[in-house]
């Protein structure tokens, strides 16, 4: 029976052997079954005729001049490209040490001559099949994982959506506009791109972490959708306790954006906005909250939101220029900003939205 009759098709079967009366013998059984038989002399030759014809199952013969069966088999089960080619060994010895040492060399088959034209063909048709089923596998096994990562992508897009959401009602319940959210996002990315460029924050800030503390940092004050408007809106002065109240923001923030952390493939985001979340208001010389963080305690990333959320207060809600805004910035830096990223901030402030 063809091979195309069961489900295997026209399949490429490489017959390597350095006697010509074998090549021959193999060929005429493989065109018999419906294979397409490509010939190769040496495991040299051999190489050069997988790396163009690319078969689905190399016939080969084990005693041969310079590079045996043996060690053909090695090579082609260390490329990625060619580990799966199932490989039968043909030789006219069948001691049980030649047939362990092939198979334990990743050959799936021994065949000995002389050869008898129905065995082989069992053979070569049993790991064509194999072969293709594994094949088959491999390709609905990667499909599945894309659907599967899309689909978690997906997801996770639909929380980070939620989270904006959340964080715009948040925004409006202190009576700060959308713009401003996004503002502190672009500039905590324009500012890390220029500590990137320092020597003293270049193995610290990756690409990776400049895209997200972008996306994190609109996220600052999401924890103010659990504190009443009324007091963030007041005018008057606020009572210590109200005081209290609206600090709490910080850690409502990092719990709310915590419990997505455990099941999220995208934890560097989450781990990130956490950070900022609830670290935003620590002050370089221990004096913010809610922790009284000190200097490099302080999450990098809560570090850069705090002043370019400062800027952006600065120069938005309170109508500053950009030269009147750094003036009052550079009275607190050593005292609630690190001094350091100060300095890079008022350098490339030009470059601030």
């Amino acid at each position: 029976m063809a091979l195309e009759d069961k489900g295997i098709g026209k399949a490429k079967i490489l017959i390597v052997d350095d006697l010509e009366m074998n090549r021959v013998i193999l060929e005429e059984i493989i065109k018999d079954i419906g294979g397409e038989p490509l010939l190769a002399s040496s495991g040299e030759e051999a190489l050069e005729v997988v790396g163009k014809q690319s078969p689905e199952l190399i016939l080969t013969d084990i005693s041969m001049p310079g590079m045996d069966g043996y060690e053909l088999c090695k090579i082609l089960k260390r490329k990625k490209e060619t580990r799966n080619i199932p490989v039968i060994f043909i030789s006219a010895y069948d001691e049980p040490e030649d047939i362990v040492e092939g198979l334990s060399l990743g050959g799936e088959d021994y065949i000995t001559k002389p050869f008898i034209p129905e065995v082989v063909q069992a053979r070569v048709g049993v790991h064509l099949r194999l072969y293709e089923t594994k094949r088959e596998l491999l390709e609905t096994n990667r499909r599945l994982q894309i659907s599967v990562k899309e689909q978690l992508k997906q997801i996770e897009q639909e929380k980070k959506n939620i989270l904006y959401a959340m964080a715009n009602i948040a925004a409006q319940n202190s009576a700060y506009k959308k713009e401003h959210m996004e503002r502190v996002g672009a500039n905590c990315r324009i500012l890390a791109q220029g500590m990137q460029l320092s020597p003293l924050f270049e193995d610290q800030i990756s690409d990776s972490f400049i895209d997200t503390i972008e996306l994190a940092a609109p996220l600052c004050d999401i924890g103010n959708i659990g504190i009443s408007k009324d007091i963030l809106q007041k005018k008057a002065g606020l009572a210590k306790e109200e005081e209290e109240v609206i600090k709490n923001h910080t850690n409502i923030g990092a719990k709310l954006l915590g419990d997505l952390l455990v099941n999220s493939d995208h934890n560097d985001f989450i781990s990130t906005a956490v950070d900022i979340a609830k670290y935003h208001h620590e002050n370089w010389d221990g004096s913010g909250y809610p922790d009284r963080l000190t200097g490099i305690g302080i999450p990098l990333a809560a570090q850069i939101v705090s002043i370019a959320e400062a800027y952006c207060a600065l120069t938005g809600e309170e109508e500053l220029s950009r030269e009147e805004a750094l003036e009052v910035m550079g009275r607190e830096a050593g005292i609630k900003f690190n001094p350091t990223i100060y300095e890079i901030c008022r350098k490339i402030s030009r470059q601030l939205c």
